[in-house]
């Protein structure tokens, strides 16, 4: 199994292809983070498979260079440079506590609805109750 400098490494590589599949630019990413294009370009160089088999061997990304890229590319690519199961995430800048202690109750409510015996699956969660319980968490997490 790899140790995790290989890991990241792969990573690295995995994000500068999803970089050019999403259209975005080393060029902006450096305008808006702060770091040197160059700089950038030694951690997420470019690499086509088809013209070269072998893969460039990314710099070694430090953790300030990740302090400088958050929110300036996108947390689902970021957490590529974390273990499996971890995940970068936004945290809400103001919570509203009692739109948030809202929609939990909305949520229980219909939870305990469709765990009721005569709901659409009985004590299970049917397919109907699931999609309306799937809106009522996202709203839990939006708030």
């Amino acid at each position: 199994m790899p140790g995790p400098v290989t890991i990241i490494r792969d990573r690295q590589l995995a994000i500068r292809r999803a970089l050019d599949r999403r259209n975005l630019s080393l060029k902006i990413l450096s305008d808006d983070s702060g770091l040197s294009y160059d700089t950038l370009k030694s951690y997420f160089p470019a690499w086509n498979p088809d013209k070269d088999p072998v893969p460039p061997v990314p710099a070694q990304i430090p953790g300030s260079a990740i302090f400088a890229l958050c929110g300036h590319l996108p947390a689902d690519l970021l957490s590529w440079l974390l273990p499996d199961g971890f995940l970068v995430v936004r945290a809400p800048e103001g919570i509203d506590h009692d739109a948030a202690a809202e929609a939990m109750e909305d949520y229980l409510q219909a939870k305990n609805r469709a765990h009721h015996p005569e709901s659409e699956a009985g004590r299970e969660i049917g397919p109907g109750e699931d999609g309306v319980l799937t809106a009522k968490l996202a709203v839990v997490r939006a708030a």
